[in-house]
């Protein structure tokens, strides 16, 4: 490595502690200050939680674009107007790095998600999440059932079916929970990949575990995948969500995994 490439390296660990350190902050600077500025005229809590939505987008859009600016991260969204128009729709995404979550975030004026119990008890994130009506994935019984409140709304629900962010190296499954929804509600899906190169702020590594080259995002979003199909070539729900967890396997993992 050069002098050039260790002083960019450098530079990059302190850039994305810098980051981590405004994205702490900034979640609480929302969840206390701005939140409270901007909603408080809104009695109904409907309103409330797309308004707070509504102001994550720009403040993740804000964030992404810090980290890039920065020379944190680069990163490339390919196609995302597709999901301007988007309504009463699950968007499905591959997990490769813990800030998947925020990049699509910044493009989705509105957007559920479900959350998991870790995040709820983060001391910078858990205002966020509460705020914005996001939903907890904790209880199995009521799941299903608020995931089909939001998208009867005509909401737009944000899933990453692994349940957690990619090992590399490491060959991933899918949880059957974003199927579950889509065939119990009867709702397309959006698919979103990410690639990430090369691999940065996965699960094993800590943060300032960076690279050697700047990690470079491409975010692409693709076609829809429509739910009837699948329902109506398979005899029974539980063999139409295998039917379904199977093919989104093949769009969102196995490409990765075939060429490891």
């Amino acid at each position: 490595m050069s002098l050039s490439e260790k002083i960019n390296k450098i530079w990059r660990i302190f850039a994305t502690g810098f980051c981590f350190v405004l994205f702490g902050t900034g979640g609480l600077a929302l969840t206390f200050i701005v939140f409270p500025l901007l909603t408080f005229s809104l009695e109904n809590s409907k309103k409330r939680e797309l308004k707070v939505q509504k102001i994550i987008q720009r403040s993740f859009y804000l964030f992404c674009e810090t980290m890039r600016i920065s020379g944190a991260i680069d990163y490339k969204f390919a196609d995302a107007e597709k999901l301007k128009n988007d309504q009463n729709c699950l968007i499905v995404a591959n997990h490769p790095s813990l800030i998947d979550y925020v990049l699509i975030t910044s493009r989705l004026g509105q957007c559920d998600c479900l959350v998991k119990q870790a995040i709820w008890h983060n001391p910078f994130m858990k205002g966020v999440v509460k705020s914005a009506g996001y939903i907890p994935n904790k209880d199995p019984e009521n799941l299903l059932e608020d995931c089909s409140k939001r998208l009867e709304d005509g909401n737009v629900l944000l899933i990453f079916p692994e349940g957690t962010r990619t090992t590399p190296g490491k060959k991933s499954t899918l949880q059957r929970g974003a199927a579950q929804i889509a065939v119990k509600t009867e709702t397309d899906l959006r698919i979103v990949h990410i690639k990430v190169t090369p691999s940065f702020l996965t699960k094993e590594k800590k943060w300032y575990q960076v690279p050697d080259s700047r990690p470079f995002f491409h975010v692409e979003v693709k076609d829809k995948i429509s739910i009837q199909p699948f329902i109506e070539e398979s005899s029974s729900p539980s063999i139409a969500v295998r039917k379904l967890n199977k093919h989104l396997y093949d769009v969102l993992l196995a490409p990765e995994q075939k060429t490891e």
